[in-house]
């Protein structure tokens, strides 16, 4: 089971580059989803503590490395939204 596991993450994972790089390179997260990056953090983490405690294989590094990327996505996206709703309150009271 962990060669399919480990096939999904690398699918799963492949994904996440790509939108730490358009979140990065646009400076808008227009179109992202707190709540589901939230969400697939949480999912990432179940499966590192599962793997931890039930199932040691090398497959939780693939966990580990998608939960961090998912952590950036979340932490530009959360950066970006505060940014762009401060220039826009800046913008309205000039």
């Amino acid at each position: 089971m962990g060669v399919f596991e480990a096939v999904m993450l690398f699918c799963f994972g492949a994904s996440w580059p790509m939108a730490i790089y358009k979140t990065y390179k646009t400076r808008n997260p227009i179109g992202k989803s707190l709540p589901f990056l939230y969400l697939v953090f949480i999912g990432y983490t179940s499966g590192i503590l599962h793997k931890y405690y039930h199932a040691r294989d090398w497959v939780i590094f693939l966990y580990i490395i998608n939960l961090l990327m998912v952590g950036i996505d979340i932490i530009l996206t959360k950066y970006y939204l505060a940014k762009n709703k401060k220039n826009k309150a800046a913008a309205k009271s000039t």
